[in-house]
Order: structure tokens, then sequence, then C-alpha cells
């Protein structure tokens, strides 16, 4: 395991888990990739890497050698303006004006363990020994601009990380005009291109495409990594799906402007790439200064997209996601947003919280309206002081009520946002994102602060933590409410206009590490207007993030079955609401919303006071229930079985690690009449162990249930009434297994 330099061939073998990963230094300057895919005990570099003359159209860089050429080397971090035509890694400006890079090979650094990146979220080690790190260092002698390139390879895991960093050691100032955090060359384009897309209340949708000549990229120019364009993209071999067959994964670690792109060349090779989008970006590199690019998770999988997801659940959930409730179990919650929007006071919001305590509930969360003069969502952002015509006695009296209950109690903040109709707005017009002379366009009737301003991430700090040491909270939603426009800082200098986005970003982590650093006890969840910042950069700082604003459970399945090619289930904040439902107006039944919500960290949204009393006793049999299997949800193995996408039904199913208990679910979004007998064959069980499905007396055989599989039923018994119900439209079944003793 581990990192190894091969000095006769001159190249590094990086070995993760089941998976080698292989450079060669080629003419003792240039650095080719030569290898992915499965574990190689050995290996020989000639063959792994050929040469052929192409025409004068591919240029040679050395005079001498008519068949080398940068336009059809498989390279690791390609330039421009050196005979390679394809899109490059980088792209540097000099004071000269000119863009040509000539970078060439210097020297190497091998060491265990994985350093932090300053100032960014990372994936990290808890001991040494789980991985190796690979520098390389390469220099523009010209220029004297210096790239590092950093890998990390964990010894146990398919995973293999990647970031760069610029040192100008030169006496000029360069220009960084593009700098991507990884690129890798593949030998050949037989791919498909998988990644996810979609658009507020309907966030990563699953898409999968050839891969076609040319460049083909998923981004984000808004100023997050949004709803539209998550930052992630796989390409697979043609015959992949759930369960064999070839997957390259790739996340960025990063919440703001991304690209994710492939190119298909000339001669059929297909180079993979990702990092900050270069659209309006910039960074001015004085001499003696540095420039470190987010890291991006690269997943290796030869068993399917299931395995390649399995292996980003593992990692995200233990070695990306931090602090007390890491490992601890997520607690099911009422929010009472859908309940009372802006109308509330003190004595509503406790009925709704006694209600919640009456059906096994464990935190209350008062979301938006608390503060300033907030009626509406018109005005107050930015005023964070309570609203005393709702809470007079405050939120300390209010928690205290809470508390009282045996409920925890929970609020929602939007720290980085600003109405115009505010105090704070009023007092501090250039503390928003602006440009001077320019209309400032609202988003939501608000506008954004200037967080790459130390000022105002400071005076956030200092109000925030005025706020979390008020009262007894243990839960903060962390809200982000609409995209960047007017991208200028009234702080930078006209040349350094472009780095906003990126300071802000590089500021809003500032905060996040600060107030979750002040407050280890409070388990915070990042929401940006739902899902639209969805990245293992705030997983970094926030171990959960509400999935989408769509609480409609039919839509949720999709939503959450494409966030589960990524994001483990504990990540996701999933939430039961009222129907008709307030996005779509579609009617659920209960027992399907219960049962999509309990695919991820349970919590409801609706008015428990106006629940019928059979409402209210499903309800409180869905918190007993997801109490039973919430470790199992939480933190075991994930297998989807069946794709929305790819039909009128789904189903997916979690297995304990110890492979002793499964929790599956289906769902009939459409029923049919007279339809095919259909049976659902399991995954991830132990094949010699015997499954009793609980609440019953049958017992299955681990092979029985992933071999034959188990049938699925039209109508089932209503434990009640003793009569058949239909499972129809919207429908959902639900099996709980555990084991008896090994069969045989």
């Amino acid at each position: 395991m581990g990192i190894v330099f091969d000095e006769k061939q001159k190249a590094f073998h990086l070995q993760m888990g089941a998976s080698s990963y292989i450079i060669q230094i080629v003419k003792g300057k240039y650095l080719a990739h030569l290898y992915w895919g499965r574990k190689l005990t050995s290996f020989r570099s000639e063959h792994l890497l050929n040469y052929r003359q192409r025409s004068s159209f591919s240029p040679n860089p050395d005079d001498g050698d008519p068949v080398f050429s940068l336009d059809t080397l498989p390279q690791e971090y390609p330039a421009y303006g050196t005979s390679d035509f394809r899109d490059p890694a980088f792209h540097v400006q000099y004071e000269n004006g000119t863009t040509v890079s000539d970078f060439t090979y210097q020297s190497y650094k091998i060491y265990k363990g994985k350093p932090r990146l300053k100032g960014l979220p990372s994936t990290y080690v808890e001991s040494d020994g789980e991985a190796e790190t690979l520098e390389v260092y390469l220099l523009d002698p010209l220029t004297n601009l210096r790239i590092i390139l950093s890998y990390t390879a964990y010894n146990h895991i398919n995973v293999l990380t990647r970031s760069v960093r610029f040192e100008n050691r030169g006496q000029k100032n360069v220009r960084l005009m593009k700098a991507l955090s990884m690129s890798v060359d593949f030998k050949d384009s037989d791919y498909d291109l998988l990644h996810l897309c979609g658009t507020w209340i309907k966030e990563r949708h699953v898409e999968r495409t050839p891969l076609m000549t040319g460049l083909q990229a998923v981004y984000s120019n808004r100023g997050s990594s949004s709803h539209q364009h998550n930052p992630f993209l796989a390409i697979l071999r043609k015959d992949a799906d759930e369960d064999k067959g070839e997957v390259f994964g790739f996340n960025f670690v990063y919440s703001g402007n991304f690209v994710a792109q492939t190119e298909v060349d000339q001669f059929s090779t297909a180079r993979v790439a990702m990092g900050f989008n270069p659209f309006d970006f910039s960074w001015l590199l004085e001499p003696g200064q540095s420039f470190q690019t987010p890291e991006v998770v690269m997943v290796y999988s030869c068993e399917g997209l299931g395995s390649m997801s399995r292996t980003y659940h593992d990692l995200y959930r233990t070695r990306l996601c931090r602090g007390k409730y890491r490992d601890q179990a997520r607690p099911i919650l009422i929010n009472n947003w859908e309940a009372t929007y802006f109308d509330f006071n003190a004595e509503k919001l406790e009925n709704i919280a006694r209600a919640a305590q009456g059906a096994g509930m464990e935190l209350f969360v008062l979301d938006d309206g608390w503060f300033g003069k907030r009626n509406n969502d018109n005005c107050s952002l930015g005023d964070w002081y309570v609203n005393r015509d709702k809470l007079p006695e405050g939120l300390k009296d209010l928690a205290g009520r809470i508390n009282k209950l045996g409920l925890k109690f929970g609020l929602w903040v939007e720290p980085e946002m600003v109405s115009p109709d505010s105090d704070l707005y009023r007092k501090h017009p250039d503390w928003c994102l602006h440009v001077p002379d320019r209309h400032r366009t609202q988003g939501r009737n608000q506008l954004i602060l200037d967080f790459s301003r130390r000022d105002v991430c400071d005076a956030i700090i200092d109000v925030f933590t005025g706020i979390f040491s008020s009262a007894p909270i243990s839960y903060v939603k962390w809200d982000m409410n609409r995209n960047m426009t007017e991208i200028g800082s009234e702080m930078l200098p006209p040349e350094r206009q472009r780095e906003t986005a990126h300071r802000y970003i590089l500021g809003l982590y500032r905060v996040l590490e600060t107030l979750t650093s002040r407050f280890p006890d409070i388990l915070f969840e990042n929401c940006s207007g739902g899902g639209g910042r969805f990245d293992p950069g705030m997983l970094y700082y926030m171990p959960q993030t509400w999935v989408s604003d769509n609480t409609d459970a039919i839509e949720r399945i999709k939503i959450q079955y494409g966030s589960s090619m990524v994001y483990p289930p504990v990540t996701m904040g999933s939430h039961v609401s009222t129907v008709p439902n307030h996005q779509i107006g579609r009617i659920t039944p209960l027992e399907t919303r219960g049962t999509v919500a309990m695919s991820g960290n349970l919590g409801y949204e609706l008015d428990l006071t106006k629940l019928s009393p059979g409402e209210y006793q499903r309800v409180k049999e869905q918190a007993a229930f997801y109490k039973e299997i919430r470790g199992l949800v939480q933190f075991g193995d994930f297998y989807r079985l069946i794709s929305p996408f790819a039909g009128s039904n789904a189903a997916w199913m979690f297995v304990s690690k110890d492979k002793k208990e499964a929790f599956l679910t289906y769902f009939k979004i459409l029923n049919q009449p007279n339809g095919a007998i259909r049976y659902l064959k399991l995954k991830g069980l132990k094949k010699d162990f015997k499954y009793m499905l609980c609440g019953t007396a049958d017992v299955f055989g681990g092979d029985e249930l992933m071999y034959a599989g188990i049938l699925i039923p039209d109508a089932v018994e209503d434990k009640k009434s003793g009569k058949a119900r239909i499972v129809g439209d919207f429908g959902s079944l639900a099996w709980h297994f555990k084991t008896t003793e090994p069969a045989g």
C-alpha cells in the first residue's frame, strides 16, 4: 500500500485500497499519466505509454524527436502554449502580457498522512497510517513560478485526492487566469458521462450521456455550487450499472463557482478536468505569495456506481464531516415553517412543540420570522435581534419552554444576506456585494453581504456568537437564499475584482470554522434554498444539508436518489410535510411521506396540532419505528435497487455494516391495472445468514432474498381493520429484516 517511486522507470505508483494510479516522468521534465484502475502488482512503463508520429500539426517540443508531442501525451497537469492544443488545466498571464508556460519536473516528496489545506475544507486522516501523500514540484525556469501537485492515496479505500498550489518565487507579478485542481487523460473515450443536474426544488437529477468529441461541461458561475449542477462528474464504461463495470468519480470539495468537464480529442482520447470555473476568475500572485486550489476527491470502482457511492459515503461520513455529531444519531425534529410561516407567537410554537414531544420527536426548530420586523420576506435580514411582538420574552424564554417539554431547541438563520429594508443596510450600504454606479439586483428581496471583507465577516461572527450564546440552542439551520449578481467588492483594487467570488467563499469558510469551533455542541445544518450548496465543502463544517425546498415525497424520491450518488443519507435532512404539498399541490399518503423521509434524517414540517387522531397516531408510530432503524439508515450501507428515472417505481435499501439488519423501501409511484407479478432482488446481505421479517414469523435466507427476491404485493393487510389495502399511486412498502442465525 501507499506510494512508491520506481527509480528505474521514473514512475510513481500510487496504491489505494484495490486500485492503482501511475505517473511517469518523461524525458526528465514532463509528467505523463500512465494508468488508473484496478490494482497492479507490477507494470512496464513502455507498455503503458506508447508514441506514434502523427503529423506536423502535432508539433514536437523536442526538436530531435518527431514522434513526441504534448498534443498526444497523456498528461497530469497540462499547460498552454507549447504544443498541446487541448484545454489546459491552468492558464497564467505574465508581466509582459504573454500566457505561454513551460513547466518542467524538479523534484518530489512522499510522506505519510495528509496535510490540511489552509483556509479550505478537505478530507482528512485521523492517523498518518491511513494515507500517504505525494508532492510533485514543477517549475517554469523563465519566471520562477512553481507548481506543487499534491496527491493523497488512502490505504484502505479506493480514494485519491488531488489539489494544486502555485508559488510565485520570482520577482514579478503573475496572474492566474485558470487554476484547476486536477486533470487526467484517459487512453480512450468509450465512456458515458454521468452528472447531477436540476433546478430549485428539482435538484440532483441523474443524467447519463455518451462522451462526444469536443468539450462537455457542467459548471456554476452563480457564486455557489448551485441547484443547477452539482460539483460532481463520473465517467463510466458503457456496460457499467449499479453493480458492475468501471466507474471513475470526481467531486470538488468547494462551495462556489466550479467547472467539471470532459474533452474528447481528435485521437479519441478523453481528458477529465475539474476546479474553479475560469469564467470571470483571476488571481494576482505577487512575489512571495502562494495560491491553493481546493481538492478533488477521485474514486475508482470496478463494481459499478453502487460501489463508487458507498466509497464516497464512507469517506465523507468519517473523514470529511467533523465534530460531535459526526458519529452520533441525528435527532427527529419538528420545524414550524410550513405550520406557521411568519405568523406565530410563543404560545403557538409551544403547542406545536408539545404535540411533537407527545409524538416522540426530539428537537424543535424555530424557522424564519423570529427577528427584526420580519413578518414577510421583504425586510429585516441583517437585523439579528428578537422580534418582541412575537416573542416578548425572547429566545431564552422560548428555548426554556421547549426544553421543559423534553425537546432540544433549534434556530433558523440566514447570516450571509441583508435586506435593503433593514437597519443594517441603512447603516452599511457598502457591506453588500456591488459594483459602483451599477444597479443592485435583488433576489428574494435581498442582497448578499460581502464576505470577501474581513470586517463584514468579523461583524457577523460577533453577532451570531451573541445569538448562539443567548439561549440553549442545540441546532442551527444555516440558510442562503439567492445567487450572486454584481460581483464586486468595495475593498478590493481594480486588478483584484475578479478575485471577489473566491474571496467570498474563503470568508464564508472562516466564519463557519470560527462559529462551529466556538459552539461544538450545536448541530449545524446547511441550507441554501434547499440544496443549492449541497457539496462536500459545506459538509466539512456542517454534517448535514437540507436536501431540497421541495417537501413533496414523490419528487423527493428522485432528489434523494440522485443525491445518494455521492452523499451519504446521514447528511440529508428529509421531512414530512402537509398535503396538498406546498410546492406542487400533490396529495401523498402519510405512510409514503414518512417512508421517504425516513431514508434520511427524519423531520416534520406540518402542524401537528391540526392532525386527526388517526394521523397523529401514525406520526407517533413513524417516529418510534425510525428510532429502531435510525442507526441503520444513518450509518449503514446504502444500495439503490430501482431507479425512479427509469420508470414509474423506485426502491432502495440500507444494510448494517455487520450485515445483520436491513431496511428495504419500495415506492409505487404510478399503479398499473392487472400488472405483472414482480419480485425485488435485495443487495448487500450475507448469503448464508437467515433474516426474519420483523413483525412476522417469516424467515428468509440471504441468498433467497438476493437471488430470488421478495414478492412485491399489490395490496397489504391493514393491521387495525384486517382488510386488504391496495398499494396505489404514490404508495410505498417497507420491510425491516434482522438476522436469526446463519443459514444451513
